[in-house]
C-alpha cells in the first residue's frame, strides 16, 4: 500500500493527474491477460477482443 500511496503522491506533487487514468486502463489489461492465460474464462475473454 506504500507504493500506492507513493506513486499519488507523486501524481499529486508533479501535477500530472492525467495519468490516471492511463495506469489504470494498463493494470486492468495487465489482469485480464494474466486470466486469460490460465483461466477457465480464457475463452470469454478473448471474445472481448
Amino acid at each position: 500500500m506504500s507504493f500506492l500511496r507513493e506513486i499519488w503522491t507523486f501524481l499529486q506533487s508533479r501535477k500530472k493527474l492525467w495519468l490516471l487514468p492511463i495506469i489504470i486502463v494498463m493494470l486492468i489489461l495487465g489482469v485480464l491477460l494474466l486470466l486469460a492465460q490460465t483461466s477457465v474464462f480464457a475463452p470469454f475473454i478473448y471474445t472481448l477482443f
